[in-house]
């Protein structure tokens, strides 16, 4: 008797919506009106599925059309929700017919569905479980409940889901996505924590500028002038081998020299950019081959400033006590040229 009176009260309500002139076309009423009876119909039989959706769909009718939906759909709607385990829609759905309440003049079975709706609450509120998200490891997290984003400021709250499995999954800038399930029954509480982790990172080692030295020379002529360059020394027997050697170690310095220079200015280059790539020193696994390249510009540019330090430094010691005797001299000059290092001279 109880689901034939729901039926008919059903029927009335949907009877009524032409003077409640909502909707756009006949076509809206009609539409709204067989959803709400297939729903109903769904409902007394238990078939709580197929009656949510009739419900629901003719519940949308009256919002697309902006138009105050009848509590006896939403009651519908409410109680099929509940009995398919969407506790949270039910119980939305029943603020929605409280709130709303009814107009002076509307028809009783609209008053009863806002007193039913009033009743029917409280026993669905305390079947929603709740459920404690925390999110540690990572600042600013973005997370996701059953991949529905959801605010930051209910991490650490307890928050009403329905019943069932859920899925949370969470992601930060910096660091490894987590995710976790749970699951919670009627009436039930349930935590879901995750930790991120950072993702590995790499340390830019500090940046130390080459030292400062005089820019290298011009290049060779393509025939290099034969003699004694102007003002030069000579030499001759062992003075002049002396010699040789002295100019010889100073034309390697000085190719030591460049090298050094050069490659500290690519070192420079490349640590100017890894600043800009990295945050407070901090970059991430995507930069490790501009840090090895940085690394291996600045050994070369270190071990170019010590060889050639030690050729220039040998080169004149062996010049300036070399013996004095006349001799064809015998002189060097380092160069750097496009793409190559090198040194000429006569000896």
């Amino acid at each position: 008797m109880r689901h034939v009176a729901a039926t008919c009260a059903v029927a009335l309500a949907l009877a009524t919506v032409p003077h409640l002139a909502f909707a756009q076309s006949d076509e809206d009423r009609s539409l709204a009106r067989a959803m709400g009876q297939e729903g109903q119909d769904a409902l007394d039989k238990k078939d709580f599925r197929t009656a949510e959706d009739r419900f629901k769909r003719a519940v949308r009718v009256f919002d697309d059309a902006k138009a105050p939906v009848p509590p006896t759909l939403l009651l519908g709607y409410a109680r099929a929700a509940a009995g398919n385990g969407h506790l949270i829609g039910a119980q939305e759905a029943y603020n929605r017919i409280i709130r709303t309440g009814t107009p002076p003049g509307a028809p009783a079975v609209f008053v009863n569905a806002v007193e039913d709706a009033k009743k029917e609450i409280d026993p669905v509120s305390a079947r929603v479980p709740k459920a404690t998200i925390t999110v540690s490891g990572c600042d600013n997290p973005h997370v996701t409940l059953d991949d529905v984003a959801m605010s930051n400021a209910a991490l650490g709250i307890k928050r009403p889901v329905d019943p069932g499995t859920h899925s949370v999954k969470a992601t930060a800038d910096g660091c490894g996505p987590g995710e976790v399930t749970f699951t919670v029954a009627e009436g039930k509480e349930a935590d879901a924590p995750i930790k991120l982790t950072k993702s590995a990172t790499a340390t830019v080692p500090p940046v130390t500028p080459p030292p400062a030295i005089p820019p290298p020379g011009d290049t060779p002529p393509a025939n290099p002038p034969a003699g004694n360059p102007p003002g030069g020394d000579t030499g001759g027997g062992g003075g002049s081998t002396q010699k040789t050697l002295g100019f010889v170690s100073l034309g390697v310095g000085g190719v030591g020299l460049i090298a050094g220079t050069i490659t500290g200015i690519l070192a420079a280059g490349k640590a100017s950019d890894l600043k800009a790539a990295c945050t407070n020193g901090i970059c991430g696994a995507d930069q490790q081959s501009n840090i090895d390249s940085y690394k291996t510009m600045g050994t070369i540019s270190t071990v170019g400033f010590i060889v050639g330090g030690v050729g220039v430094a040998a080169g004149l010691v062996l010049i300036l006590t070399a013996p004095k005797a006349p001799a064809k001299t015998a002189w060097i000059r380092p160069y750097v040229g496009l793409g190559q290092l090198g040194a000429f001279g006569a000896f």
